[in-house]
């Protein structure tokens, strides 16, 4: 009788459940699939075209000055990303900026229809506020913004 006791002894399940870590993944994907779209931040501006070498993407977020067609200012930080700037404010953003971090990389986003010499002035702006090199973000060929 002792033989049929330890017989209808129930073993421990020694495997995992993993249908609720799929859930979990499945319901993840979804999530990171309708927020990537959202993440583009920033103003719509038509990039001139240019062969370069991509920048370090292991920096990190630099500053960025956007100037569209019109030449209006729209800074990536402080308040919202789309609104548009004035030159003073601009210069007190990117010294707040850069103050605190001295070593970010700061880039120019002007728009290939906008006027030269509104991109040089707003150079001209973020070496004002304390920047050392600016750079120009540009589009490679072919992939027209």
């Amino acid at each position: 009788m002792a033989r049929q006791c330890k017989r209808s002894r129930k073993r421990p399940i020694s495997e995992i459940n993993v249908v609720p870590y799929i859930d979990v993944m499945l319901v993840l994907l979804v999530i990171f699939m309708i927020t990537a779209p959202l993440l583009n931040q920033g103003v719509d501006v038509d990039l001139p075209q240019t062969d370069a070498e991509p920048m370090d993407a292991a920096q990190e977020d630099p500053l960025v000055l956007t100037i569209d067609a019109e030449g209006h200012y729209f800074l990536n930080i402080g308040g919202d990303p789309e609104q548009e700037i004035d030159a003073d404010t601009l210069l007190l953003r990117a010294a707040a900026v850069l103050r605190q971090r001295p070593k970010v990389s700061v880039l120019v986003r002007g728009d290939s229809a906008v006027d030269y010499g509104l991109v040089v002035a707003a150079m001209s702006l973020l070496q004002q506020a304390g920047a050392v090199k600016v750079g120009l973000v540009t589009e490679p060929f072919g992939e027209g913004g």
